[in-house]
């Protein structure tokens, strides 16, 4: 639904509200009149249930007011002296419903001053538990978020088994766009393997479907800082699909929610406005060579053909530090690797064993099908790409049968336009146009791992509607169970320099806070 329409959505919903409490309302000692003004109404109904003014602003956050209306209800029961349990279920299983049977119907006074305490044990820990999942479902969403390294597409830099908190304020917090579904948890919900989210996935109703239209349009909190090229940075896969995860389909853009798409973390090595070329693996933007950081560490595949006996993967590992090992390509005892850094094969091309090394690079020209944008004319692969431009809010290009492939999708699925070609006509939203005018700015995110990332090349831009948030810290980091890399344990993600520690300044303020408190609260029995 766009803004108007969910304008007019609220108000119904509030003439509802009033049509439901406005005898209560008076019972309380309040003006019926007071029932049916939007927002004020609700403040004057925290005061009838003796709740703070401020859960009214909770009432309006996506995901967060739908934990909040359950609470509501049930107070605004509780607070006409129906306190069992078969109210407490009437009051949630109707949806709020159960107060126009209280308005019209029920013999019910109003309990002044009533004790907000719970009556028993359950009591209070169903209330913990459910102010707990408000809690951090606004830190989650607003804030800061975890996230886990699945992949090892920025190997170096952010390892497999990393587990991150992602800032959400650093570009601005981005409001759901799915108003119906479980707390902190992305599609799915684990264990029981569900779709955690009201969304119609089916192609042939998407569109008139009455719960897609719950849907938020796209809006996003100011953020402090832009982001910038070389940013590690979390976003929704543009190119994600319900149905599969693993197959990348470039037209099929309809069975997700942005917001429910899969998170990906990549390197932003394009921002809006650049232009981008790949040579020989290598990325070049605006003509010069891209610089990466000092922690980051570009890793290619290479052929290794040895002199004598087999190679021993641990002691490489250990040795030259190669991410992925080795495996045997053919008969010939020849080896290939899938992530080597420069900085490793100088190292291990000395090895007394090694014959040769080989890169395993494709040849300028030869066209891979499934590179973007997938079209026959673009003779690109993942080692020569481009040039290609970076789209930028409020640029204007010029729109022809020969760049359109490019930039179809941005035209059509990111930037919601209607588009036909018509001879040698391009119609968008029904008018003849030869230029083209974008309204986001758009990135080009890729793995340090070059040959072994699904990234930009395979699907293209990344919209900024679909940024998630800046990676800022590895709180812990796992080589797999029981294995702990303790010196990655509170290190930055980004800086300069190799990452340091705060694991053990961490654990001395922990324990001096706990060993405070105890004092503290021994010193405060005594008096």
């Amino acid at each position: 639904m766009t803004l108007m329409q969910w304008f007019i959505f609220i108000l119904i919903i509030q003439v509802i509200h009033g049509l439901g409490t406005w005898k209560l309302y008076i019972k309380a000692g309040r003006q019926a009149w007071e029932a049916f003004i939007p927002v004020y109404n609700g403040v004057v109904l925290m005061k009838i249930i003796n709740r703070p003014w401020w859960w009214i602003i909770l009432l309006f956050l996506p995901i967060v007011n739908l934990i909040m209306l359950i609470v509501v209800w049930v107070e605004t029961a509780r607070s006409f002296g129906k306190n069992t349990k078969l109210d407490t279920f009437l009051a949630v299983a109707t949806l709020g419903f159960y107060n126009f049977y209280l308005n019209y119907i029920a013999d019910v006074e109003y309990v002044k001053d009533r004790n907000i305490q719970p009556k028993s044990s359950s009591g209070e820990w169903t209330s913990s538990i459910l102010f707990a999942i408000v809690a951090a479902t606004i830190v989650h969403t607003y804030f800061i978020q975890p996230f886990t390294i699945p992949s090892s597409s920025l190997e170096k830099s952010l390892l497999v088994g990393d587990f991150l908190f992602v800032s959400k304020f650093h570009y601005g917090a981005r409001i759901p766009m799915t108003t119906v579904g479980a707390p902190m948890v992305h599609d799915t919900i684990p264990i029981l393997n569900k779709k955690s989210y009201l969304f119609n996935d089916r192609f042939e109703e998407r569109k008139t479907s009455w719960i897609n239209k719950l849907q938020l349009p796209y809006m996003r909190l100011p953020g402090f800082e832009k982001i910038d090229r070389n940013d590690i940075v979390v976003f929704n896969q543009p190119a994600d699909t319900l149905r599969d995860m693993d197959v990348f389909t470039p037209d099929r853009n309809y069975y997700k929610p942005i917001d429910k798409k899969t998170n990906l973390v990549k390197r932003c090595v394009a921002i809006a406005g650049d232009t981008l070329e790949v040579r020989d693996g290598y990325v070049y933007i605006n003509g010069k060579q891209n610089v990466l950081p000092d922690r980051a560490h570009l890793q290619f595949s290479y052929y290794v053909q040895p002199k004598t006996n087999q190679f021993n993967a641990k002691y490489l590992k250990e040795r030259y530090d190669i991410t992925d090992g080795f495996r045997i390509i053919n008969n010939q005892n020849t080896y290939g690797f899938s992530a080597i850094s420069d900085e490793a094969l100088a190292k291990f091309k000395n090895h007394p064993n090694v014959a040769s090394i080989i890169p395993i690079k494709d040849e300028k020209g030869r066209r891979d099908p499934n590179i973007f944008p997938h079209h026959p004319d673009y003779k690109w692969n993942i080692d020569f790409f481009g040039p290609l431009y970076i789209p930028e809010e409020g640029k204007t290009i010029d729109i022809n049968l020969e760049v359109l492939p490019l930039y179809k999708r941005v035209i059509t699925e990111y930037e919601g336009n209607t588009l036909q070609v018509k001879g040698n006509q391009i119609l968008i939203n029904g008018q003849v146009t030869n230029t083209y005018t974008f309204k986001q700015n758009y990135y080009w995110m890729m793995g340090d791992n070059r040959h072994n990332s699904v990234d930009a090349r395979r699907w293209g831009f990344v919209p900024f509607d679909h940024v998630l948030g800046k990676p800022v810290f590895i709180w812990m980091s796992w080589d797999g169970f029981p294995n702990a890399r303790w010196e990655r344990f509170f290190t930055t993600v980004s800086g300069s320099g190799k990452a340091t520690s705060y694991f053990i300044p961490f654990l001395v303020i922990l324990f001096g806070w706990i060993g405070f408190n105890k004092w503290r609260a021994r010193r405060k029995d005594k008096s």
